[in-house]
């Protein structure tokens, strides 16, 4: 079975493509699948230094592609079962393997950005978007929720009544009000480009302190102060004695004048 995920990877930056143009990237239950298994496929690798994701074509991605899935009930159903693991479905392990990835994560939106395609977009670390893109929590349209992580990501990113309204009136809005928002990082007619510049720029650090600066975000909601300061206490341990650390020295004291070589990544896949 032909895959709509594409994934390429150049120099330690994977491109992750949604691949389903003909349907503006419309999200089938296998797709997210895909999605999935790719982001824990390349978790895996630890020459990986970042990620790209995108869609092929005009649109980033339309959200649900309802008329395909409603099609296999008892595989909906199923798609709603946890993983005891992960303890999340295959709806919302599509978005938030991204965040668990210990690699910085941009997404690059084009066209639509609706209701699931939003919420993939959540999951990633970074967002850019061109000025006329139609970005919208579309599930209030069908009656229904955001379901794949929506709800954790929007919060954060909006806070709760921006979130709630979002949420509760499924308004469509452009790449300008997303940035306003501040559910997108940043505005450009080329996103692709904008985030190939920020990689660029995220391949000059250390691949150890972007893992652990991710694995500290991603555990800082809802935990006590106490507990993350003593997370961050073990992190910063791990890395001032670690090899990517000293080739971080190095290069600083060097005030620019070479590139640093850093090895590679070091840490533990995150949860």
């Amino acid at each position: 079975m032909t895959s709509n995920i594409s994934t390429t990877v150049d120099a330690g930056v994977a491109h992750v493509r949604l691949d389903r143009p003909d349907k503006l990237n419309a999200l089938t239950l296998p797709m997210l699948r895909d999605l999935a298994d790719t982001g824990r496929r390349l978790s895996a690798d630890r020459s990986l230094r970042a990620v790209i994701l995108s869609g092929e074509g005009d649109s980033f991605c339309a959200g649900l592609d309802f008329a395909t899935v409603l099609k296999r009930p008892s595989s909906l159903v199923l798609g709603f079962v946890p993983d005891p693991r992960r303890g999340t479905n295959v709806f919302q392990e599509s978005c938030w393997v991204w965040r668990r990835m210990p690699v910085p994560v941009v997404a690059a939106v084009t066209g639509n950005c609706l209701g699931g395609g939003l919420q993939i977009a959540m999951g990633a670390d970074f967002r850019y978007t061109t000025p006329d893109a139609r970005w919208s929590v579309l599930e209030a349209k069908w009656g229904l929720i955001p379901d794949m992580s929506g709800i954790r990501s929007l919060t954060e990113q909006v806070g709760l009544d921006l979130a709630k309204r979002l949420t509760m009136t499924g308004e469509i809005f452009d790449g300008r009000a997303a940035y306003d928002y501040g559910l997108a990082s940043g505005v450009a007619d080329d996103p692709h480009a904008a985030a190939a510049e920020l990689v660029d720029t995220l391949l000059t650090r250390s691949p150890d302190a972007l893992a652990a600066s991710k694995r500290l975000f991603l555990a800082a909601p809802g935990a006590s102060a106490r507990r993350v300061f003593a997370r961050e206490r073990i992190e910063q341990l791990r890395l001032l004695f670690g090899r990517n650390a000293k080739v971080a020295r190095a290069a600083a004291l060097t005030k620019g004048a070479a590139e640093p070589a850093y090895h590679e990544r070091a840490g533990v896949i995150p949860r």
